[in-house]
């Protein structure tokens, strides 16, 4: 009877590890969010010091028109041997006037975010196909042949 009862405890036990290497990944990437830290964020109050202080460095920053730091905030998560997909994502916009003063702060979900797939795994070109072989062995009797202006012609 013990062995049936350790028999049946190792099997339990077994099937708990196996279950437990099926757990999705989770990861964080790009900027970590903390809500008390974007709600201090306050217009017409902070400026830039004050914002990298409170946030530090933006991801990246707006190249052309008004001035705005963008905090991007992404967690995946994907089953063990499996593609990443996007759980949450969050952009945290802060927009500041020509003095360095904060006009705005806002955040914007996976709303905006795009879902693109690519046409195929490969990209039409121009010209003929060629295979390893041609590749391999094209330009033979091209270097230097008679006539062709090099090196023995």
């Amino acid at each position: 009877m013990q062995a049936g009862k350790a028999l049946g405890a190792t099997a339990v036990m077994a099937v708990a590890l196996v279950l437990g290497g099926c757990n999705a990944i989770r990861e964080n990437r790009g900027y970590i969010q903390d809500a008390a830290l974007i709600g201090s964020v306050q217009p017409g109050v902070d400026n830039r010091q004050s914002v990298t202080a409170a946030l530090g460095r933006p991801s990246f920053t707006s190249q052309f028109g008004e001035q705005t730091w963008y905090y991007v905030s992404s967690v995946t998560g994907r089953a063990p041997f499996g593609t990443s997909k996007i759980r949450t994502h969050s952009v945290l916009a802060v927009k500041f006037d020509a003095a360095g003063n904060v006009i705005s702060a806002e955040t914007t979900g996976m709303e905006n975010v795009a879902s693109i797939s690519p046409d195929g795994d490969k990209t039409p070109t121009l010209g003929r196909e060629r295979g390893f072989l041609e590749d391999l062995f094209g330009n033979i009797g091209q270097v230097g042949a008679p006539g062709a202006g090099g090196p023995g012609g």
